[in-house]
């Protein structure tokens, strides 16, 4: 057995609440450096924390804290039970935090780790939305006034008691999750592929094409039916049309590229490589958007981005605010290597995120840029978590109106 370098001492799981729910990975080596890693799953926070704490934790202990990928191979091959948000989750904090470690034993940012900046900053996009057209439309402008380059929007459906993607009022931040039993939404199709084009044709009417417009369909519908959508699309020149269908079936996405030339993004719920390979590799996507929380870390975000840089897939990772500062600083060093970088999605946190996670992530001109702090550049205040205990919180769940359970 090799020399170990930097011992590995202790690895304790963080759950708080600052707003909403994360789940944190302290790991400490002998020397006493400290590294933080995003556990956070939305809505199955204690899974992960239970899984981490019952069964990763103690393996890290006495481990080398230099040998990221052996650990990668080690929690992943060595678990039998491959693959899963849960796992997944679990290994992508542990990898986290051994970057962050290696950065700051280094005393570079991870950025530098991987390569080295392959641009000046990284492209990010903002949420808007509103309870109607109008008040969406004061929102996108709201955006651009900020400096975004890129401006996601999303309006309430007319006749729908609640549209993804819309905060409710007194809310500045998006949160769906919101209650100790999952919410019911109900959906109806045919309104939203009715009002859909309308809503983004408003936005391109009152701002022009100045900026990159995206759009969330969150998975609510068939093949043909996002082929019609992204089809009434084509003349708001859509950056991207997000997760327009359920992606469990890859080949679907050959039914959709038939019907329109409107980019598709696709990912944030994937977990490994295998969940997007045929996608990447049949060019069925044109922006990858698998988040380092939840795909194993930097360690697998970078070989999933590495594939999908072969068949010419951009990246577009997810950045919703049930990631925690953690995971968008590990982002965001990825983005600022990689290649075939294409957008970031920023979401913001809700107050008092900024209480518990100290940043070094700036953003200027429609740009975030890591910072120059050595490993991830993010420290948790522990005292501070303290103060925010852990609050039951679930996703919604969609019906139809004949009542039957759809995909939210």
């Amino acid at each position: 057995m090799s020399e170990i370098v930097s011992e590995i001492v202790a690895a304790t799981v963080i759950v708080t609440s600052p707003g909403r729910n994360y789940v944190t990975l302290k790991v400490t080596t002998r020397d006493g450096v400290v590294g933080w890693g995003d556990a956070t799953l939305n809505g199955r926070e204690l899974a992960v924390a239970a899984y981490l704490r019952d069964h990763v934790c103690p393996l890290l202990i006495g481990r080398d804290a230099h040998r990221i990928e052996d650990t990668w191979q080690y929690l992943y091959k060595g678990s039998y039970w491959r693959r899963g948000p849960v796992t997944m989750t679990a290994i992508a904090a542990v990898d986290m935090a051994l970057w962050d470690i290696k950065g700051k034993i280094a005393g570079l940012p991870v950025y530098q780790l991987l390569g080295g900046a392959a641009r000046d900053g990284v492209l990010v996009y903002g949420h808007a939305s509103g309870r109607d057209v109008p008040e969406m439309l004061d929102d996108v402008a709201r955006y651009l006034d900020l400096g975004y380059r890129a401006v996601r929007a999303q309006a309430a459906v007319p006749g729908l008691e609640g549209t993804y993607g819309v905060p409710e009022a007194g809310q500045s931040v998006y949160e769906p999750a919101g209650s100790a039993r999952p919410q019911e939404d109900y959906w109806d199709t045919e309104r939203y592929l009715r009002f859909a084009p309308d809503m983004l044709g408003a936005v391109r009417e009152r701002f022009g094409f100045g900026f990159h417009l995206l759009h969330d369909v969150h998975h609510r519908l068939s093949p043909n039916e996002a082929g019609r959508l992204g089809r009434d699309l084509e003349p708001h020149r859509l950056f991207w049309m997000e997760d327009p269908t359920p992606a469990e079936d890859q080949s679907a996405f050959r039914i959709l590229r038939q019907h329109t030339t409107t980019p598709i993004a696709v990912g944030e719920v994937f977990n490994s490589i295998w969940d997007c390979q045929q996608l990447i590799t049949e060019r069925l996507i044109d922006y990858i958007r698998t988040a380092v929380s939840h795909a194993g870390g930097i360690t697998h975000l970078r070989r999933i981005f590495g594939l999908a840089e072969l068949y010419g897939v951009r990246t577009g990772s997810h950045g919703a605010g049930d990631l925690s500062p953690v995971s968008l600083a590990a982002a965001l060093h990825v983005d600022l290597a990689v290649p075939n970088f294409g957008i970031q999605e920023y979401m913001g946190h809700a107050e008092p995120a900024d209480e518990v996670f100290l940043t070094s992530y700036t953003f200027s001109d429609g740009y975030f840029h890591p910072g120059q702090a050595p490993g991830l550049g993010v420290e948790l205040d522990e005292k501070a978590a303290a103060a925010f205990p852990y609050e039951p919180r679930y996703l919604p769940v969609n019906r139809r109106r004949d009542g039957s359970v759809h995909d939210w």
